[in-house]
């Protein structure tokens, strides 16, 4: 943090102004953009939760990527769509609509995606 401080002069410095450091054991790091229908999403993150002079922050690292939201998402295909992939493949409703988010609605390609796994 500070050049030419070694961590254990770091740690008395800010144990001395207060400061608390806490690991999160964190899976995922979801941020949701307003405005948007995409969010950020941080997996495999490294989460700290510091506390000081009564105001909590958290700290996140870890690989970045860009997604749509699940909102948007079912809005790219409908319940009809759904049903098709169900009945033309036998997958469950949620399997169907994993499909048909993946391949951001486009019916065929679902349907395509099982015959795949079948071969």
């Amino acid at each position: 943090m500070f050049p030419g401080m070694d961590k254990r002069a770091m740690e008395a410095a800010m144990r001395k102004l207060g400061v608390q450091q806490q690991p999160i054991d964190a899976k995922e790091v979801v941020i949701k953009l307003k405005g948007s229908d995409s969010e950020i999403v941080i997996a495999n993150p490294s989460v700290t939760k510091v506390s000081m002079m009564g105001q909590e922050t958290f700290q996140v690292a870890g690989e970045q990527s860009e997604r749509k939201t699940l909102q948007s998402q079912q809005q790219l295909f409908s319940d009809d769509d759904v049903k098709t992939v169900v009945d033309q493949t036998g997958a469950s409703e949620a399997e169907a609509k994993a499909a048909l988010a993946k391949v951001n609605g486009d019916l065929a390609a679902a349907i395509l995606l099982f015959g795949e796994k079948r071969g």
